[in-house]
């Protein structure tokens, strides 16, 4: 019978089963730790490659979207300048024409002068020693002593003066009430007839008199503007000195005489009718506050701003904040003339990188670092550079290139970048915390499995070779016992026929266990190294599936972006199918404008999680950036995701199409699948929108694909957007859930707030689908007009 004595012994360090122990679990341990090592090492780099990709596309997105502000405030800056220029120009003009016909000029001041004879009636101050018409006029005129004759009446020459400048009256209410903000309009003589006639009427000349002792006995232009006037001079005999070719002039920011506030001026200079002297001006003051409002009102991110600086750096506009951050010290230049200007100036600053800040050039994005609180805090910068321009400030005219920066702290522009490196790493860590845990479940099960198989193996080869040894000691009853079907078993078996014709069955025991013996190790070699590529590609797939996921939930819009448009009920739902794919929604909100989106990315995985969420940054960069323009938008869009699939090698581009509402008009724009209009009389309105563009990020250029369509949008209209999830799920019987059938769900509730409009739908859907697997992301848009 079977010596089952040897089964029941401790193996033996040199024993056959403390090698198989060693061998076969030493390699498979090796074969954990070099999987399960390889495993971490890919899920580090993907985590390094994820973060790489997204910081580079949220980086050029950022960057870009300061660099169309800041073109967008120079813009807005610049017209209100040009819109100042024309309004000067047209007053200029029509004085200019008086001027250069005098018969004219005669006709048009009497009949003024005897419909509205208090724009030429003055009356003189004995007291003040100078002349002014009485309230009630539409301008104020003010003579001074030395343009009055002995009896105190104006000379003749300047008399004429008076009766012909009051067509002023005719035109200055005109362009007060319209084009460019402006504060005041108004003709100045010659050097030699220095009248001063200003729109609308103030008390002139009383005000002079508090403020600026001493003018009344020197000339105005002396006075006041000194060179001004002789650089006209000087372009009346030679055009080619100006520094800018425009005869606009400006003076740099002064306190105003009469309102006391910091303005800017507005010269054109008139000429006589040979061209060869100068022959007074016309002008027109706006406040500071206009020019500065556009700048001071600049808010990037949380705490950006922006400023506005003369070329020799003094800042002429920053709103409290910014002169703080940049270390701006103000001060009065109160020289006793009637222009006292205001001294803030970069070079002063008690920040070394903006005291170096050049402005003589425009220059990209600039990095800079800026003391706060004893720290250095990492700054963006970018000036641009304003049309030149013709600038007195005290002497000659010079030339004049206004610079517009802005300035934003880092930390705030990549504010997203660092959120999405964090929820990266974050995810990573998870991530190699779960690898590791199944690494050393793996190799708790591996050493209670070979300690098991090594003592069921090993068992029937100890009694084997004691049944050997037996033969060996002419003991040639021993059997051994058959406790398996296995290899062993057929070996017992064999020794067990072998007993009996020993000499035979002895050789033939011996080859059999090592053919046996060799066929165990090939067979589980092979299961060893099946099982290896099985869970490293489970982890590859599992890994990527999970990160793109969590980056398409991360810039899904909150429930309370949904619930602050007044006019409006917006309600979604989005759920990824088995597959993390590419489905995009988003509603963005600038002022009274409202952009809802919807694309749908070709394919699934990491690739299509990322470029979606460049989709999102990129459209929320040109939303803030205040692009209005639904054409404009989707291309700077395209053009933006193009380079960056370019860049990146991502094989993939997406369907996109957006509703613009302003409270009044609703335009659609983009390729993407049929938008359901349900009117509150109960119309379906179907609207294709393959005519409306092609797809995002197959082209660089698509300007010439991209086409709005205006949708009629009143009380209780109800507006459906959704991807082909929707449309093709299907059933058990492979029927498609259908345009059709949306349309019809879409009435049914029509009468329902957007959040039912919506959950009804889906409820509906989802029975329809039923136990059927759902193979695409579906999602869905419900806007309602309240």
């Amino acid at each position: 019978m079977m010596d089952e004595r040897s089964s029941k012994r401790p193996a033996r360090l040199g024993s056959f089963r403390a090698k198989f122990i060693l061998v076969v679990g030493g390699a498979v341990l090796f074969d954990l730790l070099v999987s399960g090592g390889l495993a971490l090492w890919n899920v580090q780099r993907l985590s390094r490659d994820a973060t790489l990709e997204v910081g580079q596309g949220l980086e050029a997105a950022s960057q870009e979207y300061i660099r169309t502000y800041a073109d967008s405030t120079a813009a807005q800056v610049s017209l209100l300048l040009r819109q100042v220029h024309n309004d000067v120009s047209t007053l200029a003009g029509v004085l200019q024409a008086q001027i250069d016909d005098p018969e004219r000029n005669s006709v048009v001041g009497a009949a003024i002068a005897r419909t509205s004879p208090g724009s030429v009636s003055l009356s003189y101050d004995q007291k003040a020693n100078w002349s002014q018409n009485a309230p009630g006029s539409v301008s104020v005129v003010s003579v001074w002593s030395y343009s009055l004759g002995e009896d105190h009446n104006p000379r003749p020459d300047v008399q004429t003066d008076i009766q012909t400048s009051a067509v002023l009256d005719l035109v200055a209410p005109s362009l007060l009430q319209h084009g460019a903000s402006k504060l005041q309009m108004y003709y100045i003589g010659s050097k030699e007839r220095p009248i001063f006639r200003t729109a609308p009427y103030t008390d002139q000349a009383q005000t002079f008199d508090r403020l600026y002792p001493g003018h009344n006995e020197a000339n105005f232009w002396d006075f006041f503007f000194p060179g001004l006037y002789e650089s006209w001079q000087g372009w009346a005999k030679d055009m080619k000195t100006r520094p800018v070719a425009d005869d606009i002039t400006q003076t740099a920011p002064y306190t105003d005489a009469i309102t006391g506030k910091l303005i800017v001026s507005f010269f054109q200079p008139l000429w006589t009718a040979d061209r060869k002297d100068v022959a007074g001006t016309a002008g027109a003051d706006i406040t500071l506050d206009q020019l500065a409002q556009t700048v001071e009102n600049v808010k990037v991110a949380q705490s950006g701003f922006g400023f506005l600086a003369m070329s020799d750096g003094n800042v002429v506009a920053i709103n409290s904040t910014g002169e703080k951050t940049l270390g701006l010290r103000s001060a009065s230049d109160a020289s006793g003339s009637g222009v006292t200007g205001l001294e803030r100036s970069l070079k002063g600053s008690s920040q070394p990188a903006i005291a170096k800040l050049a402005l003589d050039r425009e220059l990209g994005i600039q990095h800079l670092l800026l003391q706060q609180e004893g720290n250095e805090v990492p700054y963006i910068v970018i000036v641009k550079k304003l049309p030149a321009t013709n600038l007195w400030s005290s002497g000659p005219v010079r030339q004049e290139a206004m610079s517009l920066g802005v300035v934003v702290p880092e930390r705030e522009i990549q504010a997203s970048l660092y959120a999405a490196q964090a929820k990266i790493s974050e995810a990573t860590n998870r991530i190699v915390i779960y690898q590791i845990l199944a690494i050393l479940m793996s190799l708790l099960v591996v050493a209670i499995a070979v300690i098991a198989a090594s003592k069921r193996i090993t068992s029937g080869i100890s009694a084997l070779a004691n049944a050997a040894k037996r033969i060996q000691a002419k003991d040639y009853s021993v059997r051994v016992a058959i406790t398996s079907k296995d290899e062993v078993g057929e070996a017992g078996e064999a020794f067990n026929r072998m007993a009996e014709q020993i000499s035979y069955h002895t050789e033939n025991l011996e080859q059999l266990v090592e053919e046996r013996t060799a066929q165990i190790e090939d067979a589980k070699e092979e299961i060893s190294t099946l099982n290896a590529q099985l869970q490293r590609e489970n982890r590859r797939l599992g890994t990527e599936l999970a990160v793109a996921e969590r980056i398409q939930l991360m810039v899904l819009p909150l429930h309370q972006e949904l619930e602050e448009f007044q006019a409006l009920e917006i309600a979604a739902y989005m759920r990824p199918a088995e597959e993390v794919g590419g489905d995009y929604y988003d509603v963005l909100k600038s002022g009274k404008r409202l952009k809802i989106g919807i694309g749908d990315v070709t394919g699934h995985g990491l690739e299509s999680g990322v470029l979606m969420l460049m989709v999102q940054s990129v459209a929320r960069a040109l939303q803030e950036a205040g692009n209005t323009d639904a054409v404009k938008f989707l291309t700077d869009l395209n053009s933006a995701l193009f380079k960056n699939i370019v860049r990146t090698k991502i094989d993939k581009h997406l369907t996109l199409a957006f509703l613009d509402y302003d409270g009044k008009e609703m335009i659609l724009s983009g390729q993407h699948e049929e938008v359901v209009v349900v009117r509150a009389n109960g119309e379906v309105e179907r609207i294709d929108t393959m005519d409306l563009g092609i797809p995002i990020g197959l082209e660089a250029d698509i300007s010439a694909f991209i086409k709005t369509r205006e949708i009629a949008f009143e009380k209780g209209d109800l507006i459906l957007l959704h991807t082909d999830g929707v449309t093709e799920a299907e059933n058990d019987a492979g029927e498609l859930f259908g345009i059709e059938r949306l349309c019809r769900e879409a009435l049914r509730l029509k009468d329902q707030s957007a959040e039912k409009v919506v959950s009804g739908i889906v409820a509906t859907l989802m029975l329809f689908i039923g136990s059927q697997k759902i193979y695409d992301d579906i999602t869905l848009l419900a806007v309602r007009h309240r």
